[in-house]
């Protein structure tokens, strides 16, 4: 155990954390098997311990990657789901279900990036999805840009106080800090899947 600390410490304490954080947290914005948000955790508990790595360049490395990364899988759906939706054929269930989409999206699509920034398949579902009913970019950046900070804080702070409760075993302030973030990533899919059952039962009522 003290070896795996000590070649963890030995990595995230490097000067270069900073740059595998922001290509961490972008690549894991349109391919979620990326371990960004456990890397940004990890960095901050062992800040806790020692003041290196520093929160706040691991913050808003992990922010810039976010936001950056975000905008490669907006240009994605941008690029081919475009494209695919407009062939898509009128009266069709799929045209039906892209165009509740894009109202949705019209309607509410700054609070759904923001949450869904905390939903690893999520987000990368809806900046897809952004991208590919060409929501507008400068509203996509401003919201975008809200929650890579509000989510790169989240992180950062999760593993800071996790690294300070559990100062001694740093191991345990990762194990802790990471399953925090789980439980809040499935108590956010929890309350979206009953809103939207919610809404199916109100609307088959009608």
């Amino acid at each position: 155990m003290d070896a795996l600390l000590d070649l963890i410490r030995g990595t995230v304490t490097s000067p270069w954390v900073y740059l595998v954080i922001f290509a961490l947290t972008a690549v894991d914005a349109f391919f979620p098997a990326v371990p960004g948000e456990a890397a940004v955790i990890t960095a901050a508990v062992l800040s806790a311990n020692g003041g290196r790595p520093n929160l706040a360049a691991v913050i808003a490395s992990a922010a810039i990657g976010a936001v950056i990364g975000d905008h490669i899988s907006y240009a994605i759906g941008q690029g081919g789901g475009a494209h695919r939706l407009a062939r898509l054929p009128d009266g069709s269930r799929r045209r039906a279900s892209s165009d509740w989409a894009r109202r949705a999206v019209d309607r509410r699509g700054g609070m759904i990036l923001t949450t869904s920034r905390y939903v690893p398949g999520g987000r990368t579902a809806v900046t897809l999805t952004m991208g590919a009913v060409r929501y507008p970019r400068r509203a996509f950046l401003l919201y975008d840009s809200i929650a890579a900070v509000t989510w790169a804080l989240y992180c950062g702070l999760l593993g800071y106080f996790g690294g300070l409760a559990f100062e001694r075993d740093p191991v345990k302030g990762v194990l802790v800090g990471v399953g925090l973030s789980l439980v809040v990533t499935f108590g956010l899919e929890c309350f979206r899947w009953l809103r939207r059952r919610a809404h199916r039962r109100a609307a088959s009522g009608r």
